[in-house]
């Protein structure tokens, strides 16, 4: 009791022991302010890979038919709750007259599509595929467009005019792309292919790499286009979605497995064909470009933390104060009986003390910043100006706004020990202290 007495006097009578806390806080709520955006995005960018592909993607070095038998038998894998074709083009998108926009067309089979990915929750307004109806047989096509490809997002506040790209819905448009076609000498000749359709949606995933991008088709449409000899539709790629729980390993092995019956017998590809098909997850398609992003969050939690240490300086200048300045009470403690290990506990126990005070606020502090971490952009926007935060340079239409909890506790930790490290040397020279030197003359 007598320690906690002395700390909460100290507290109460050396004001300058605040700044010391103050120190701690800020330092603590910076180092997670930092930690949680840059671990947020890095969760943003892998769900979105997710979000967007599915949980594994199955891509061989070409396009193959017969992928609607594929998608059946990898659906018959425990571990497979959906699997769905998609086909890739490029192409340029006519919106208006001298309005051209150059775009990458997915072909999609757009329920199953849904069903895989989170297609169907960025529907700007009907939230909801359907195909209820075979699309080869129904002359009108139905698209689906980024909402980036139909207009440009507001320069100063980022923002995408949602209202007007509701009113475009309903509307026709057209996407010129094209085929390569072998002619009768052997050779291969471009075509250009035009593909009319009605826009039965726009699609805003938040992420500014689909939305400014991709356009949606149907795949049988599209493959018809780009692929006119084929007597099957053909498909480039197969997205597939685990169900929940699922082993993700277990089930690339059997992924890979039934994909190899599936083109040794129906496609009769030759083994080096089948083997170099890429399987991975989604996740680990982005793997590479998430290790640079950690390595750059460990590079700037370093620096912050150097900067830091700052505070661990400032607690040994105003603790060394308090203890020279306090010669007296320590030697009449000493005199006591208070032996030096309880005279040295007092400082370190009051340095980890200012350390859990600082950190408990700015643990809170963090906390309020990271969540409302949109907000304070832009506040910033409208005071400065100034733009912090753009979709097309960061990919999200929003600031990942989650805190990292796992790097929290570390940060506090670490805080609290570097509060007791600063307060060390005052704590041993308080210990050392002579009464009979101190108190001769009184």
């Amino acid at each position: 009791m007598l320690k906690i007495f002395l700390w909460l006097r100290y507290l109460r009578k050396r004001r300058v022991v605040l700044l010391s806390i103050a120190a701690v806080a800020l330092s603590t709520a910076l180092l997670i302010v930092v930690a949680s955006l840059f671990n947020g995005f890095i969760n943003a960018f892998e769900q979105s890979a997710v979000d967007g592909m599915g949980d594994v993607v199955l891509s061989p070095e070409k396009n193959f038919a017969g992928y609607g038998e594929l998608e059946k038998r990898l659906e018959e894998i425990k571990q497979v709750e959906a699997a769905t074709a998609t086909l890739s083009a490029q192409g340029l998108l006519h919106l208006g007259k001298g309005n051209v926009r150059a775009a990458e067309i997915w072909g999609i089979e757009p329920a199953k599509f849904g069903k895989v990915t989170a297609f169907d929750k960025s529907l700007l307004k009907t939230k909801k595929t359907s195909d209820t109806r075979p699309q080869t047989q129904d002359p009108q096509i139905e698209g689906y467009i980024g909402i980036g490809v139909l207009a440009e997002p507001n320069e100063k506040t980022d923002e995408y005019d949602v209202n007007g790209a509701e009113r475009m819905i309903g509307q026709q448009f057209v996407i010129t792309t094209g085929a390569t076609a072998v002619e009768k000498d052997g050779g291969h000749k471009f075509r250009r292919k035009t593909i009319q359709f009605t826009m039965a949606d726009a699609v805003f995933t938040g992420i500014y790499y689909f939305d400014s991008r991709l356009v949606y088709l149907p795949i049988e449409q599209l493959s018809r286009a780009i692929f006119p000899d084929s007597q099957e539709p053909v498909a480039g790629r197969i997205q597939i979605k685990l169900r929940k729980g699922a082993d993700a390993e277990l089930a690339i092995a059997e992924i890979r497995g039934a994909w190899k019956v599936f083109a040794s017998e129906k496609l009769g590809w030759e083994d080096y064909d089948i083997r170099t098909t890429m399987i991975e997850t989604s996740r680990q398609m982005q793997s590479r470009y998430i290790a640079e992003i950690r390595k750059q969050m460990g590079v700037l939690l370093l620096i912050f933390g150097v900067i830091s240490l700052s505070a661990v300086l400032l607690i040994f200048c105003i603790f060394y104060m308090i203890v020279e300045t306090r010669r007296k009470d320590i030697a009449i403690m000493k005199s006591c009986g208070a032996d030096s290990g309880s005279i040295a506990f007092i400082f370190v126990g009051f340095g980890a003390f200012v350390g859990i005070l600082g950190t408990l606020l700015g643990t809170a502090a963090g906390y309020i910043v990271t969540k409302n971490i949109n907000e304070v952009e832009g506040w910033i926007r409208v005071a400065f100006g100034l733009k912090l935060w753009k979709a097309s340079v960061y990919m999200f239409s929003r600031i990942p706004a989650e805190v990292y909890w796992q790097a929290v506790w570390w940060i506090v930790l670490s805080a609290i020990l570097g509060a007791m490290i600063g307060a060390v040397v005052p704590a041993l020279s308080a210990a050392i202290t002579r009464p009979v030197k101190v108190l001769r003359y009184e």
